[in-house]
């Protein structure tokens, strides 16, 4: 059973639980809110065409064992530079002391690859000791730009090897996902 717990502004106001969460993070408009959805298999998770929709940490209970998190995207979103800059503070403060915290899905758009602030998240989890995985999406549509840049292991110390890819509007790579966070 799903249960959405709530959206929080702030990461004090978050409930202390047991259970081990799995966080989503990526740039506005990467298919978070989707890709969560497609994982559980239910539309529990609001999606938008509009980037920056998600504005709070939107915690979800998975069957009392597993608390998913879908975070508010960075980059490219409408809102004010003050309120892009508080997310980030917001983003940091819940990576740096979320204990529950087990892994951290970084999505990134398999059209457009690999963004500065992609990067720039993945080298705050490494300098931090934040375990992270890449998780491509949107496999399912056509390349667009030609000069991706390569992610590898090798260069972030705190990366989880492999390197996932999915489309949650095909329903394809979800498996290992569920597999990771332990769900069927």
């Amino acid at each position: 059973m799903i249960k959405f717990v709530g959206g929080f502004d702030k990461v004090p106001s978050l409930p202390n639980t047991q259970f081990p969460e799995y966080a989503f993070v990526g740039r506005s408009n990467v298919g978070k809110s989707s890709l969560l959805n497609a994982v559980v298999n239910a539309n529990v998770a609001r999606t938008s065409n509009t980037p920056g929709r998600t504005q709070t940490l939107n915690l979800f209970n998975i069957d009392d064992r597993v608390m998913l998190v879908d975070l508010p995207g960075y980059g490219y979103a409408r809102v004010s530079k003050e309120d892009a800059l508080n997310w980030l503070q917001r983003l940091e403060e819940y990576l740096m002391t979320r204990r529950q915290l087990r892994r951290l899905f970084i999505l990134i758009d398999s059209r457009i690859g690999a963004r500065d602030s992609d990067l720039d998240l993945m080298d705050f989890c490494d300098i931090h000791g934040i375990s992270y995985q890449i998780v491509y999406t949107k496999k399912d549509k056509r390349i667009r730009e030609k000069s991706q840049q390569k992610i590898s292991h090798e260069n972030h110390p705190a990366m989880i090897a492999e390197i996932l890819e999915t489309s949650a509007e095909k329903k394809t790579g979800l498996e290992p996902l569920r597999t990771i966070i332990g769900i069927k």
